[in-house]
């Protein structure tokens, strides 16, 4: 019964350090939003004023990310160390859940600062670009896996 929670428990923290991973880098793939920006055709105005949204949240993105990548390796080396003490993973586990949410506010709010900038058009495109984006994620989601 123990050795049943203790796998589920590891494979419950890879899944949560994936997702905060992906969180942490955007919420999609790597450069998610910022790929998407690329295809708005923004002018050089707003390409510094986005540029310099990026710059005054990077000093709180920074540690944040670091935070993440540091519990990643610490679970990693649990889980692969071969005594694994799930009292450790879950206090990992629950430190990047926070971290994650943290992460998240911060996309959020360095979107809706870039948002502001957009013209109504561009915005409009924004949208349908993100809708295409994640039905794409939802088809890979919901396919099954090749073996």
């Amino acid at each position: 019964m123990k050795s049943t929670r203790t796998r589920i428990l590891t494979i419950g923290a890879a899944v949560l350090l994936t997702a905060a991973a992906a969180l942490a880098q955007g919420g999609h793939h790597r450069g998610g939003f910022q790929h998407l920006l690329k295809q708005l055709d923004l002018t050089s105005e707003q390409q510094s004023q986005v540029k310099a949204i990026w710059a005054k949240e990077r000093p709180t993105l920074q540690p944040l990310m670091q935070q993440m990548r540091q519990n990643d390796s610490v679970m990693n080396a649990l889980v692969t160390g071969g005594s694994f003490d799930e009292g450790k993973a879950t206090t990992l586990a629950t430190q990047n859940s926070q971290t994650a949410i943290q992460l998240q506010v911060e996309h959020a709010k360095i979107k809706s600062e870039i948002m502001q900038i957009l013209t109504p058009d561009q915005k409009a495109k924004l949208a349908q670009l993100e809708a295409k984006h994640a039905s794409r994620g939802q088809r890979q989601a919901s396919a099954p896996p090749s073996s």
